[in-house]
C-alpha cells in the first residue's frame, strides 16, 4: 500500500500532534485526513508553515496546561456526592465507575471532565468517602474526593427473642431479690433500752416511793 507524508494540523490520538510530519497510507490522507482539515500534504510551500504551526501549537499547550492546573486545584477541594441503591444490609447494588463520577462533575458542578482522565484501578464497590484520581495532563495530577451514600434508608435494628429473654431474666432477679430482703425489726428481743428523753434530768427528783423500815427485832 502507497504511502504519502502529510503535516498534522490537529491532534489525532494514536497517530500524532499538531505540526508533526507523518506518515499514512495514501487513501487515507486522501480520503479522510486532508478532507476534514486535521492535515495537509507535504509539499515546499506546506513546509513555510511548519513553524507557524509550531508556535501555535506551544501556545495551544501552554494555556491547555495552566486550565488543568488551575482545575487541579478548584478539584482538590471538592466532594462530589453519589447516590446509589443499597440491600438492607447496605451493600451497593452494581458499582460507581468513572462515567458515572463524571456526570456527577457535570450536574454537581458544572465541569466537564473526559472520563478518560479519571484513573480507577476498579469500579468503586463501596459506601462511604474514596479518593480518585484525576490525570488532567501529563503534567497535573490530582485528586478527588467521592463519597458513595446510600438512596435505601437503613432499617431498624430488631430485637431477637434471646435478647428479650435476657431482659426478662435479669428483671425476674431484680424482683426476687428485693423479696429476700426483710426489713430489720426496729426492737429486738428484750427489753427495750430507753431513750435519752426517758432518763430523768439531774436534780429532778423522781417519783419513788421510799423503802419501808425495817421492823424493829
Amino acid at each position: 500500500m502507497p504511502k504519502t507524508e502529510v503535516i498534522l494540523i490537529q491532534n489525532i490520538v494514536g497517530l500524532g500532534g499538531e505540526s508533526d510530519q507523518v506518515k499514512v497510507a495514501a487513501g487515507y490522507a486522501r480520503n479522510y485526513l486532508i478532507p476534514q482539515g486535521f492535515a495537509i500534504p507535504l509539499t515546499g510551500a506546506n513546509k513555510r508553515r511548519l513553524e507557524a504551526l509550531k508556535q501555535r501549537r506551544a501556545q495551544r499547550e501552554a494555556d491547555e496546561l495552566n486550565h488543568m492546573t488551575e482545575l487541579s486545584r478548584s478539584l482538590a477541594k471538592l466532594i462530589a456526592v453519589i447516590t446509589v441503591k443499597t440491600g438492607e444490609d447496605g451493600k451497593m447494588f452494581g458499582s460507581v465507575t468513572a462515567g458515572a463520577i463524571a456526570d456527577q462533575l457535570k450536574t454537581q458542578f458544572e465541569v466537564a471532565l473526559d472520563k478518560k482522565k479519571i484513573h480507577l484501578d476498579q469500579p468503586i464497590r463501596n459506601l462511604g468517602e474514596h479518593e480518585v484520581e484525576l490525570r488532567l495532563h501529563h503534567d497535573v495530577v490530582t485528586k478527588l474526593k467521592v463519597r458513595v451514600e446510600s438512596s435505601t434508608p437503613l432499617a431498624a435494628p430488631v430485637e431477637t427473642p434471646a435478647e428479650h429473654k435476657k431482659e426478662d431474666r435479669g428483671e425476674r432477679g431484680e424482683r426476687t431479690e428485693k423479696r429476700g430482703k426483710r426489713p430489720e425489726r426496729a426492737e429486738r428481743t428484750g427489753s427495750p433500752e430507753k431513750s435519752e428523753s426517758d432518763k430523768p434530768e439531774k436534780g429532778e427528783k423522781t417519783d419513788k416511793k421510799p423503802r419501808a423500815a425495817k421492823a424493829e427485832k
